[in-house]
C-alpha cells in the first residue's frame, strides 16, 4: 500500500505516504488526511493520532486561513469606526455670571450609539470568524486547533493561542499572524492616543 490509495474496507491506520515521501501518512478509512509521521525503525509503527500529543502537519499543508488574517486586519477596520463620534459636551451656565457646568447627556449622539454597535458588531464577527478559522484548520488534518471560543474573552488571546499551536504542529510557520497583529494593535493604539490627546484638549479649551 505504498503508492496507491487503499482500496476496499482498509482499516485507519499509518501506511507508506502516497506521494512517495519517506515517512507515512494516516489513512482514516475513507481518504488519505493532512497527518504525517517520520520514518520509524523497520516492524515499528507510529503511535496513532489520538495518541500523540499533536502530530506535526505535512509541509504541503497550509496553515494559513483567510479567517485567521481577517481576524488580523478587523482593528484596521476598527479605526476609522471610531471616527464616527466625535465627542462634543455642551456646557450650561447656571445663572448669569455663576457656574458653568458640563450636561453628561450631551455625548449620547446618534454617532455615539452608531459607534458602540459597530464596536459589539466587530467584536461578534471575531468569535464567528474564530469558529470558522478552527474549522478549516480541523479540516486540514491539525489535531486539536486552539479552541475559537477563547475569542470571546479576547481576540489576542485566540490570535496568539492559536499561533502558538499551529508553529508547534507546523516548525518554521505559523507565526505571522501573531506578529501581524500586534504590530497593527500598536499602531492603531499609537493612532488613538493621538487622537484621545487631540480630542482632551479641544474639550478642555
Amino acid at each position: 500500500m505504498s503508492t496507491n490509495t487503499p482500496q476496499g474496507s482498509v482499516p485507519p491506520g499509518w501506511y507508506d505516504d502516497p506521494s512517495g515521501a519517506p515517512g507515512s501518512r494516516w489513512w482514516d478509512g475513507t481518504a488519505w488526511t493532512g497527518l504525517t509521521a517520520p520514518p520509524v525503525a523497520a516492524g515499528a509503527q507510529p503511535e496513532a493520532p489520538w495518541a500523540q500529543d499533536r502530530p506535526l502537519l505535512g509541509e504541503g499543508t497550509s496553515v494559513s486561513t483567510v479567517f485567521i488574517w481577517a481576524i488580523v486586519l478587523l482593528p484596521v477596520l476598527a479605526l476609522p469606526l471610531s471616527f464616527l463620534y466625535t465627542p462634543s459636551v455642551h456646557v450650561e451656565t447656571v445663572r448669569p455670571g455663576g457656574i458653568r457646568t458640563l450636561d453628561p447627556a450631551s455625548i449620547y449622539t446618534p454617532a455615539y450609539f452608531v459607534s458602540v454597535g459597530s464596536s459589539l458588531a466587530l467584536y461578534g464577527l471575531t468569535v464567528v470568524l474564530a469558529f470558522f478559522d478552527r474549522r478549516e484548520l480541523l479540516r486540514r488534518g491539525m489535531v486539536r486547533p486552539f479552541h475559537w471560543a477563547w475569542a470571546f474573552l479576547y481576540t489576542p488571546v485566540y490570535v496568539i493561542g492559536r499561533s502558538v499551536i499551529v508553529h508547534r504542529v507546523a516548525p518554521r510557520r505559523g507565526l505571522w499572524p501573531m506578529w501581524i497583529y500586534i504590530g497593527v494593535v500598536v499602531i492603531v493604539l499609537v493612532l488613538g492616543i493621538v487622537r484621545s490627546t487631540a480630542l482632551f484638549h479641544s474639550l478642555s479649551s
